[in-house]
Parts: C-alpha cells; structure tokens; sequence
C-alpha cells in the first residue's frame, strides 16, 4: 500500500480542513493589509497626517522584505526549520507588527514628538506595518508549501486557487467595514478596525497552531513508510538558480504581474483621461477585476487539475492579456463600456495565467527546495512592481503631458498602454518557451494534477 494511502491527506475532509485553517490565517492576513486603506482620509483629518506620509507609511510595506533581503531568508528559514516552526514563528511576527500599528496610531502623545524626520505616530506605524510585511509574506509562501505537502497529486490547483479567493475576501471585507466599524464608536476611532484586524491576527495565529497538530500527524504517518527525505542545504540555492524552469516561470511572474498590479494603479486615471469616466466613479470599473478572479481563479485551477495543459494556459493568458493592452492603446475606442468589457477580458487573463503558474512550480522545483523558490521568485517579482510604477510615473510626466483640462493635470495614455503592451507580449515569449521547456525536461506542466 502507498505512503498516500497510508496518510491522512488521503481524506478529503483532513486535507480541506486543513486548507480552511490556514487560509483563515491568510485571510487574517489580508485583512489587516488593506485595514488602512478607506481610512486615509481620517488618518489627514483626525491625526494630521500627509499624503506623504501615507505614502511613506504604505511604502514600509516592501522595505525589509525587499530591501533587507527577508522574504528570501524566509524560504530560507522555510525549507531549513519546517512549516510548522516558520509558520508560527511568522504568523506571531504579523501579531507582533500589529500591536506596534495599533499603539502607533492610538497614542496620543506620538502625534506630539518627532522621530526619524517624520512625526513619531507614521514612523512607528512605518515600523509595525514592515515588521507586519514580513510576518505577513513568509506564512503565505508557508501556507502555498503546506497546500502543495496536502494536495500534491489530488486538486493542487484548485486549492490554491481557492486559498487565493478565501485571502480576496479579506481584503473585500477590509475595504468594506473598516469606514463604518471605525464610525460606530463616538468620537469616530481610527484605531478600533486596527484592533480588530490584530484581533483576527491573534485568531489566524491561533488556527496555525492547531493545525501543527495535524501537520505532526502527516509527518508521523508518511515517515513510518518512507525513508527520510533529504534535508535541504543552502547549497540548494544553486540548484535552484540553476534551473532553468525557475528562471522562465520567475520571469513570466515578474513581466504579467507588472502588466496587471501596476496598471491597476493607474487605471482609475486611465479611465478619466482616455474614457472620461467621472472621477468620483473612475474606479468602479477597475474594480470588476478582482471580483471576477475570486471565482475565476478556483475554477481554472480545477481544470489544470482534472484536464492539464497548465504551461497551454499559461500562454492563453498571456495572449489575452496583450489582447486588452492593445486594444487600451488605439485612442478611437474611448467608450466606458468597452473599457469594462476590456477589464472584464483582463480579468480572465489574471485568473488563468496564476491559477497554472504557482502550482507549476512544485513541479519544476524539488518540494525540499520549495520555500526557498517561491520567496526567490516573490522577491523578483517585488522588484518589478517597485520598478514598473516608477517607470510609468516618469514617462506621464515627461513625454505624456496634455494641456490642462478644466484645471485637471491631463494625460496621453497611448505611451503608457503601449509599454504595458510590450510587456504581455514578452510575457507570451517566455510562457511559450516554458512550455517548450517542459517539453524537454519533462516537468509535466501538460500534465493533469490528480493521479487517477
């Protein structure tokens, strides 16, 4: 009889139940990022902070884990230490940046002092919410090996696709109660959705540990019918940096993400300038996207699993992507309505190529070097969103620049598009080259996912 057989994510109860607590955990997670968000307007009102220094205080979020290098010692930590000590550790890191948020914003008396050049209330809430980051980006490359420990060989895709729709519904829930929490205390109280999203934390933390247990059990059972696994070795790093299976499906990630997040970020002014949308509604229309993965994005990942054909789905999301870059860039189609169903295509494009791409990779890397991969290619593709939106930003204001409208500061976007454009379609270069990749090496990405 198999080590499958003999396990307990054998059990389609054990191993969902098992996907549930820590997708709560994530959930948590991405509650707490995006708590801020609808709270910026408060945040100048109440506590006096700048644009600047909201924008400073988001920026924190990449500064250790680009800058100091953290989410690659993460994996690092992940692949050496176990999932069971990263993820508690990290999980009460984000509990730990929480707190420091919460009593950043809170205190009184930090409004008053200085620290670091910027008032003391930003810079210790800069402080928690990086501390946060950390903790935050290290248990989701945790949560994504525990999914491909669980369901490797049974429905890989589609629990990660369902992890990623279960996270989404934190960050809807963020945007949506955050403004009316805050308002049911009088005076209004910035710090009380703060609270609740630590609270959720310490939750989230909680859950983690009670699936230790379930992940001691597996551990157990596997190992009474197979030899131990070799531990991993830093010296793995130069396996994996020699892979050229990680390399392609690194760069497909950093070239489509900088097509979508980053275009996102400048969607709402696209749609003035190019669509003229009203400004109070602009951002109605982005925003079909990410409604649209929560569904799509579970759904094409049960394909990948049942019919294969993942590095195929790779290139048709690619395509499509190209497809509304493209068409975003002829000045002629200045309809709203076309600018929605071109969101709505876009959404089906950020719905097929992610559903394929991160379980792919637990095909092309060995699972002992799993933790250390997926924060190498997390960290690459971190550069690309820094990058991406500064590039955008300088070419606006040097080569993009229209006569004032109605005292509005007016943008060409035809440039802008076009850029994006070149991107999706290096990206159709480089998933079209993982497939033929796979080909030659026989990593199985055409392959389905669930052994019969």
């Amino acid at each position: 009889m198999s080590t499958l057989k003999q396990s307990i994510r054998d059990s389609a109860v054990a191993r969902w139940t098992a996907l549930a607590i820590v997708a709560f955990t994530m959930m948590a997670a991405y509650f707490f990022n995006d708590v801020m968000a609808p709270l910026k307007s408060l945040l100048e009102t109440d506590l006096n902070w700048t644009s600047s220094d909201y924008g400073f205080f988001t920026g924190a979020y990449g500064f250790l884990n680009v800058f100091a290098f953290m989410l690659v010692f993460g994996g690092l930590i992940l692949d050496k230490r176990g999932i069971r000590f990263t993820g508690l550790f990290f999980s009460l890191l984000m509990v730990v940046g929480a707190v420091i948020k919460y009593w950043a914003v809170q205190n009184p008396a930090l409004l008053e002092t200085q620290f670091l050049g910027r008032t003391a209330s930003v810079t210790w809430a800069a402080i928690g919410y990086a501390i946060f980051a950390v903790g935050a980006e290290v248990t989701g490359i945790t949560v994504t090996k525990i999914i491909v420990k669980w369901f490797k060989g049974k429905e890989m895709a589609l629990a990660m696709g369902i992890q990623v729709a279960l996270a989404r519904i934190g960050t809807l829930l963020a945007l949506a109660l955050t403004v009316p929490f805050a308002r049911l205390f009088e005076p209004t109280s910035i710090s009380a959705p703060i609270l609740l999203g630590a609270v959720a934390l310490c939750v989230g933390l909680l859950a983690f540990f009670l699936y230790t247990f379930m992940d001691t059990k597996l551990d157990k059972q596997v190992k009474l019918d197979m030899e131990p696994e070799e531990e991993f070795r830093f010296s793995d790093i130069n396996l994996i940096l020699k892979n050229k299976g990680f390399w392609l499906i690194a760069l497909l990630c950093v070239l489509f993400y900088s097509c979508v997040f980053p275009f996102l970020k400048y969607a709402p002014d696209l749609m003035v300038n190019k669509f003229h949308v009203d400004m109070e509604l602009a951002g109605l229309i982005p925003a079909a996207l990410p409604f649209g993965t929560l569904l799509l994005t579970p759904l094409f990942g049960g394909i990948y699993d049942k019919k294969g054909r993942g590095a195929t789905i790779m290139i048709v999301g690619a395509v499509l992507l190209l497809l509304v870059h493209v068409l975003f860039t002829i000045p002629a189609l200045d309809n709203w309505l076309m600018a929605l169903g071109l969101m709505v295509v876009l959404g089906i494009a950020f719905s097929l190529v992610p559903s394929a791409m991160w379980p792919s990779v637990a095909k092309i890397i060995p699972e002992k070097q799993l933790g250390t991969a997926y924060s190498l290619i997390f960290w690459i593709q971190n550069i690309g969103l820094m990058g991406v939106p500064m590039l955008v930003g300088y070419l606006l204001e040097e080569f993009c620049l229209l006569p004032s409208v109605d005292g509005r500061i007016a943008y060409d976007y035809t440039l802008i598009m076009q850029v994006f454009a070149g991107f999706a379609f290096l990206s159709i270069v480089v998933a079209y080259a993982l497939k033929r990749e796979d080909k030659r090496k026989g990593y199985g990405l055409e392959k389905k996912n669930v052994e019969e």
